[in-house]
């Protein structure tokens, strides 16, 4: 995520085996399972907040999934942990321009508790170097362990490295989907029509079940949950040579923020920008820069494919089984560089 030039892209070509779509195809089980799992032990008629269900399945997702821990007692340790690391407040991250900060208070917490993550993470990575069925295994680390070490010429990732884009990886893809999950069953919850055709995707019209068709309505609902709700707002490039944008000449070193909130409401792009309407996506792609949840160029995320995977899978385990509806109002707030419903996105559930 922090890194430029020859070690981004040196770091993108051996995460990128990880994430292509025959990857996708072997983590799809797993993520199905752990979906059903949570959604089936919701309580009939409960209120409750979707945010924070979803980032209980996302976290689970990640650690079962890319992480590949199975070890009970480190999934009982991990997961306070992290969510310590995500839900920090814009202020704490005043800590990482002013190191004396962490010597205090809530600063010092959050250096506490990634010191703490990180104990775990790199024990996780000795313990998998070892794993007499490593080369068996399908999760991301023990993927990112074994790039490099063929004819590629790539210089495996160190125990470092892997550390670094295993946080990348939790942190990116962790409460981001989690957040465009929470909102796509909001907006469900407040427009019987949709939750109507969503659910008989979810179940599949045809004959044996889903259909690519069905497939392709319950990615148009997460797709434009994350167009209508972006995570993040806006993305950062600092200028490496001079560029000229919209009119304006810009020297090197110029830092610019394209924003994906006004990227995502034209309505040269997107007729009514403000309405959800999940068949703007159906059976074609928004052109060019026009829909960015995921960043654009060479580095935009690379996790995007894993992450409509992952929508995918938990709308259908969620809607074959629950009825939905919103309560009460929602509005955006930002919590550390994520913009997350304000209230939970609260739902009601009652089973079909």
């Amino acid at each position: 995520l922090l890194q430029d030039s020859l070690e981004h892209k040196r770091a993108r070509k051996l995460l990128m085996p990880a994430f292509n779509g025959h990857a996708l195809k072997g983590y799809r089980d797993l993520v199905t399972e752990l979906a059903a799992d949570e959604a089936e032990h919701w309580p009939d008629g409960a209120t409750f907040r979707s945010l924070d269900r979803m980032n209980a399945l996302t976290l689970e997702v990640i650690l079962r999934v890319v992480f590949g821990v199975t070890d009970a007692d480190r999934l009982a340790a991990m997961r306070p942990l992290v969510n310590a690391t995500v839900d920090i407040s814009p202020v704490v991250l005043l800590g990482w321009g002013y190191p004396w900060l962490q010597r205090m208070g809530p600063w010092k917490r959050t250096v506490d508790t990634q010191a703490a993550l990180d104990r775990l993470i790199h024990a996780e990575i000795r313990e998998r170097r070892t794993a007499p069925d490593l080369a068996e295994r399908t999760d991301v680390l023990s993927r990112l362990i074994r790039a490099g070490a063929d004819e590629s010429g790539e210089e495996p990732l160190s125990d470092t490295e892997l550390r670094d884009q295993l946080v990348t990886l939790l942190l990116a893809g962790h409460e981001t989907t989690a957040t465009s999950l929470a909102w796509a069953l909001r907006e469900l919850g407040q427009h019987p029509d949709l939750l109507r055709r969503s659910q008989e995707a979810a179940a599949g019209t045809g004959a044996d079940g889903p259909t690519a068709e069905d497939d392709a309505w319950l990615e148009a609902v997460v797709k434009e949950s994350m167009r209508l709700h972006p995570v993040i707002p806006m993305v950062v490039r600092t200028l490496m040579e001079p560029a000229t944008i919209g009119g304006v000449d810009l020297p090197a070193g110029t830092t610019v923020g394209p924003s994906i909130i006004v990227a995502h409401q034209r309505p040269e792009n997107h007729p009514e920008p403000d309405a959800f309407r999940p068949e703007r996506f159906l059976g074609q792609n928004p052109p060019t820069n026009t829909w960015i949840p995921f960043g654009g160029g060479v580095r935009r995320c690379i996790g995007a494919g894993f992450a409509q995977m992952e929508g995918v899978a938990v709308l259908r385990e969620v809607l074959t089984r629950w009825d939905v509806a919103a309560i009460g109002p929602e509005e955006p707030k930002v919590r550390n560089i994520t913009s997350v419903p304000k209230r939970g996105a609260l739902v009601r559930v009652t089973r079909r």
